[in-house]
Formats: structure tokens, sequence, C-alpha cells
């Protein structure tokens, strides 16, 4: 239904729409490392960011924690005018 209502507009509302609705669109991805920890909590980190560390009772949990850790960790960053780290995607598993 949305895609007939957006036909129905001009090229100059469509563009405006879309300006809007761009603070929703996911701009970003991160590797992030997860694991069991310790005390039966999910740990969850995000290497491209030093320090940045999570946890949750499930992996959902734990995952749904780092968006949230990462979101506020980049805007902080952002906020104090400082550079954030460009993600590397260089992860492997090493069998020994």
């Amino acid at each position: 239904m949305a895609a007939f209502t957006l036909c129905s507009r001009s090229s100059v509302e469509v563009e405006a729409l879309l300006a809007a609705r761009a603070e929703f669109i996911i701009i970003d991805m991160r590797e992030v490392i997860l694991y069991p920890g310790e005390d039966g909590k999910w740990v969850v980190e995000c290497p491209s960011l030093p320090g940045c560390v999570s946890e949750g009772s499930t992996r959902e949990e734990a995952i749904k924690n780092i968006k949230e850790a990462i979101e506020g960790y980049v805007l902080a960053l952002q906020e104090d005018g400082l550079p954030v780290p460009e993600e590397r995607f260089e992860a492997m598993i090493v069998a020994v």
C-alpha cells in the first residue's frame, strides 16, 4: 500500500519523505563478538570501539544491549567532536 501512496506523490514530496526517514535507516554496521560469561550471562564486545562491552541474560538481550551501547558510544564521540573509528571486519576463526 505504501508503494502506491509514494507513486502518487511528486518527486519533491518523495525526497522530503525519504529525508525525514533517513534518521531511521541503518547506516553503520559493527562486528561484535558474543560469548558466554563466567556468571552465566552472555557478554558481547565491539572490537572497533575500544571498551564498548555489554551483556545480557540471553543472546538476544546481549545483542539488544550492545546495539544501544554502540549507539551511545558513537553519539558521545560525535558530541565531543572526536572521530568515530571505522569498522574493520577482519575476524577469523583459527584452529589450534
